[in-house]
């Protein structure tokens, strides 16, 4: 699993509430309308210039505050491919694997806005090209790049009914 994008950076502390504003409550059942609104307190424009594939990069606490399960669900519906960050709140974490958006722990010092990147899930490998430098993460657990293949837990659950198949 190769995913190559560009890296918008946000500082610490993003909250459920920075990627989906609580006023906006109202658009929890109209998702695709919600993800217009994506990370709209933190950064206003995000939201209509992010392209397919790009990585949010975050610092500490990324994803922390309510359980909103709707945060990561409309972060991957606007086409970001994965978050990095230097720690992310676990609710967070588990809800984006849940929805089948991959998250990444990790030194983002090096990272700048806008720099074009290369993340190998599989090999555990940050690759920045634009400076021509590559780290090493630890891979995903192969259970996590299952749910993350296959598009999600629920995905996951209809492909492979109760059972966690590796294979």
């Amino acid at each position: 699993m190769k995913l190559n994008g560009k890296a918008w950076k946000f500082g610490d502390g993003i909250s459920t509430d920075h990627i989906a504003p609580g006023r906006l409550f109202h658009l929890r059942s109209n998702l695709p309308e919600l993800a217009k609104h994506v990370m709209e307190d933190a950064r206003p424009e995000f939201a209509a210039a992010v392209q397919p594939g790009d990585f949010i990069v975050g610092g500490r606490n990324f994803g922390q505050g309510s359980s909103r399960e709707h945060a990561p669900t409309i972060i991957k519906l606007a086409g970001v491919s994965a978050v990095l960050a230097k720690s992310i709140a676990r609710i967070f974490f588990r809800n984006a694997i849940n929805v089948g958006l991959p998250v990444i722990i990790m030194d983002t010092d090096t990272i700048a806005e806008g720099d074009k990147l290369e993340v190998d899930l599989a090999e555990g490998v940050v690759k920045n090209l634009t400076q021509g430098t590559s780290c090493r993460i630890p891979p995903l657990p192969p259970v996590m790049r299952k749910i993350l293949a296959d598009g999600g837990m629920v995905e996951h659950i209809k492909k492979h009914g109760g059972k966690l198949d590796l294979e």
